[in-house]
């Protein structure tokens, strides 16, 4: 049996982005100063051909293998793993300007107290401040950019992005199923959002520079 192992050259670059990022981590919960993942997750929608057959009591839902495509939707993830707090959107699509309005929601809207955000992200082309410029202007813009860090995590090491964590727990409880429409995937996503915050669920990291480097020492260039 063969695993797959996809990962760059440890080089000095990506040590100093996986440090940047374990760091941050490391730092005790600062209201004013959140630390965010984030990430995207494609969804396709799709319908079932034939009527599934409901769950009874002792025995799970039964659906056919076929099943009819309803197009494609986007969910954007934010989570604050130490406060225990996600905030999520769907959308149609990934672009430039989903990815700028998504960013001024979480200033204007989520963290508007904040004096920084500091966002783990991914090196995706649309996750750039100049998607935000575009969007919103210089004036506007230099206001939500200055109020937000962004944090890159090394190319082939977006595992590193606590966001990663957080979607396949909602794809385990909420979108691993099929979903035929954008707005019931809309409302069964903010139902399980809704959820997951009133219970204030956390994740518990566990990964530290020290434990990295005694893991990946061995690929240091």
């Amino acid at each position: 049996m063969k695993k797959m192992w996809c990962i760059s050259e440890i080089n000095q670059q990506f040590r100093e982005r996986m440090y940047d990022i374990l760091d941050l981590y490391e730092k005790p919960f600062d209201k004013k100063n959140p630390v965010i993942g984030f990430d995207e997750k494609p969804k396709q929608l799709l319908d079932d051909k034939r009527k599934s057959i409901p769950m009874t009591p002792g025995h799970c839902e039964k659906y056919d293998h076929q099943y009819i495509r309803r197009g494609n939707a986007n969910i954007f993830m934010a989570v604050e793993f130490k406060a225990g707090k996600r905030t999520t959107r769907v959308t149609s699509r990934r672009t430039k300007r989903d990815f700028a309005k998504f960013m001024r929601h979480l200033i204007d809207r989520v963290y508007p107290d904040a004096e920084k955000i500091h966002l783990v992200l991914d090196n995706l082309n649309t996750h750039k401040k100049s998607a935000i410029y575009e969007m919103y202007g210089l004036e506007d813009g230099d206001r939500l950019v200055s109020k937000i860090e962004f944090h890159y995590t090394p190319v082939h090491a977006s595992w590193l992005n606590v966001a990663e964590i957080e979607i396949g727990v909602m794809d385990t409880e909420c979108t691993r199923r099929r979903i035929p429409e954008k707005e019931m995937l809309r409302q069964e996503v903010i139902a399980w959002e809704r959820n997951r915050n009133h219970q204030k669920c956390k994740i518990d990291w566990k990964f530290t520079r020290e434990k990295a480097d005694k893991k990946l020492s061995k690929y240091y260039v």
